[in-house]
């Protein structure tokens, strides 16, 4: 396990910089670093509000989140430093986050910190601090190929976090480690326990830091107040449905809540048109996509020829398809598949990289 520690021989890691969110995760990582004798050096992150964040755990760098990193820190003897990046944060991910909900886009924001704050601004930290490496606690696994390192799924799937990381770029991937990859979380756990680190039993952090209670919705709100204005519920075939309360409270996919009775069949939210602020419903089968148009893409291989599962959710299962250009051609229809969301491929467990849906173009169905 202290291998992962190592940079590539003929090196050692002299100097390793650890960042530290203060939950369970990131607080392992710490402790297994200084395993190694190498110098460590933890580093949190405050990202928004930590007057708001007070006594919220599970917050993520902020409020109780970082007195927690700065104890266990203390618990292994290490410096400890958090560095204000709250108005980055709230300009690179909290105001996008609002405003592709605006645009009738489902966003990601944990990419976006991945990819900004969390990866760019901890590289170049880590750099100045002269850190041979950033170590994280994300579950994924680094392994060395052919061609260098390459980003794979981690071996728990339940704990996987490669959908979020392809962004991740080739020159990141080459100074990052991810000494969690291997493990199960329950192993992660009892690694703290025997340290006696105080946050062994702290609940994971939820899935939007930033959002308090889930209520994504009052976050839009107040970065974008004319976020409730209502619009049409137009139907696939041009039928005006009804009215909606605002695109912020739909998704592609979505059945309940519309408020639309009286149907032949069920009716499902299809797309979302931000221009024109209407809420697109149709049946199920209108919800089937053949392919979709990818944009901003960050490919971690030369190779992209061949045969590719591609996710389109975090939680979705990886499905067959290919990459043609900016195209990505499913092998069979694909349901649920939103703009604003990544398309991450693979080939078996190997992360080759992804990009945002911009479009999708429909499958065109006939009718049951």
């Amino acid at each position: 396990m202290q291998g992962e520690f190592q940079i590539e021989p003929p090196f050692s890691a002299r100097r390793i910089v650890v960042a530290m969110s203060g939950g369970v995760d990131s607080s392992v990582v710490a402790a297994l670093a200084v395993q190694t004798g190498a110098e460590t050096i933890g580093v949190t992150l405050q990202l928004y509000d930590h007057g708001a964040a007070t006594g919220r755990t599970g917050s993520c760098c902020a409020g109780q989140d970082i007195r927690d990193a700065r104890a266990v820190a203390d618990r292994l003897g290490i410096a400890h430093y958090v560095f204000d990046h709250e108005s980055r944060f709230r300009d690179t991910v909290i105001n996008d986050f609002a405003d592709e909900y605006m645009a009738g886009r489902t966003p990601i924001p944990c990419v976006k910190c991945n990819m900004g704050v969390k990866f760019t601004d901890l590289f170049a930290l880590a750099r100045d601090l002269g850190a041979d490496c950033l170590a994280t606690g994300h579950y994924v696994r680094r392994v060395l190929g052919p061609q260098g390192a390459e980003l794979h799924r981690a071996a728990d799937p339940a704990r996987d976090q490669s959908y979020f990381l392809f962004a991740t770029t080739q020159a990141q991937l080459d100074y990052l480690r991810f000494p969690l990859g291997g493990l199960p979380k329950p192993q992660v756990r009892e690694i703290a326990a025997s340290l006696g680190l105080s946050v062994a039993l702290k609940p994971d952090s939820q899935d939007i830091c930033f959002v308090p209670d889930g209520d994504y919705a009052a976050i839009v709100r107040k970065v974008r107040p004319d976020a409730d204005d209502g619009g049409d519920i137009v139907h696939v075939d041009g039928r005006v449905m009804g009215r909606h309360k605002g695109l912020i409270h739909y998704t592609v996919g979505q059945r309940k809540g519309l408020e639309i009775g009286g149907q032949a069949e069920p009716l499902y939210v299809v797309r979302l048109d931000g221009a024109a602020r209407q809420v697109i419903v149709g049946p199920k089968r209108a919800l089937a996509v053949r392919a979709a148009v990818i944009e901003d893409a960050n490919w971690l291989t030369d190779d992209l020829s061949g045969p590719v599962l591609a996710k389109v959710r975090s939680m979705a299962k990886p499905v067959p398809a290919r990459l043609d250009g900016g195209r990505l051609l499913f092998d069979s229809p694909e349901y649920g598949v939103a703009p604003g969301q990544a398309a991450v491929l693979y080939d078996g467990d190997r992360v080759l990289g992804g990009g945002w849906i911009a479009q999708t173009e429909a499958a065109e169905l006939e009718p049951a």
